[in-house]
């Protein structure tokens, strides 16, 4: 069951494995992908991976204002939920077979395709077959983005990571790096933010499925947050999210993705 976010002493309420009225989910996000999960500077947290978690939250009784938020980065995602940092992480979390042997997930709740950020101007890089030796390829430290990019297309590109992504986009900016690599969705919101010095090169080229990553051996809070995904999904809420937060962009919103049993 899920771990409640104070689950020291005694009382009953906030024992593992009972989530309470008065209960508390502390739950990990990113706090810099536009669209999806920002956190802002009044220390409110915006996008669409922010409102799947707390239409969870609140599914498991759980209030808004008794969340707890924690940063999500891709190094740390697996580490936050067999620690008990988190009870739950919805962060652009790709299911992927390597991590399922760590922990469980839920999901797809969203199926994005890895792509490319470039420059404006850019003009050498078309897709991820034009990359080589002498560009530059930054993604994030614990993605899989990169990875996938040198070991199915591109061997020789020079890989640059960081910690988060935004960080790779200030070194794209800066001409520090030549290309960003991650999720398409996530590359939209950025090249919105920055529309006359960025674009998307607009060839997706993997299938990213997003699960929300909860601890492993807990089939009774997967199947909540499975109810819950579901429920956002049939009564709309999943597709107007994705229309306040990612439309703007210009990007196409998807039907919403079939849950795994």
């Amino acid at each position: 069951m899920l771990f409640l976010a104070s689950c020291a002493g005694g009382d009953e309420s906030t024992m593992a494995g009972k989530v309470s009225s008065k209960g508390r989910m502390t739950i990990a996000v990113s706090f810099d992908q536009p669209g999806l999960s920002v956190r802002r500077l009044d220390g409110s947290y915006r996008g669409f991976d922010v409102d799947v978690a707390k239409f969870i939250a609140s599914e498991l009784g759980v209030d808004e204002k008794d969340i707890t938020w924690r940063e999500a980065q891709p190094g740390n995602r697996e580490t936050l939920l067999t620690s008990g940092e988190a009870d739950i992480v919805v962060s652009t979390y790709s299911i992927t077979d390597k991590r399922k042997e760590i922990v469980d997930f839920v999901g797809p709740y969203f199926v994005a395709g890895q792509d490319l950020l470039v420059r404006m101007n850019e003009t050498r890089i078309s897709g991820p077959k034009s990359l080589n030796a002498e560009l530059r390829l930054c993604s994030t430290a614990g993605s899989t983005s990169a990875a996938y990019v040198k070991e199915q297309f591109a061997k020789d590109v020079n890989l640059v990571e960081y910690a988060k992504f935004s960080d790779c986009v200030t070194a794209l900016l800066a001409n520090n790096v030549d290309a960003v690599t991650t999720d398409d969705v996530l590359l939209a919101g950025y090249a919105a933010q920055n529309p006359e010095l960025l674009r998307v090169v607009g060839d997706p080229f993997s299938k990213e499925e997003y699960g929300v990553g909860l601890h492993r051996d807990d089939p009774t809070s997967k199947a909540k947050v499975q109810a819950a995904l579901q429920k956002m999904i049939d009564t709309g809420a999943w597709r107007k999210s994705l229309e306040t937060n990612i439309g703007s962009s210009g990007y196409k919103i998807p039907d919403p993705p079939k849950l795994a049993p």
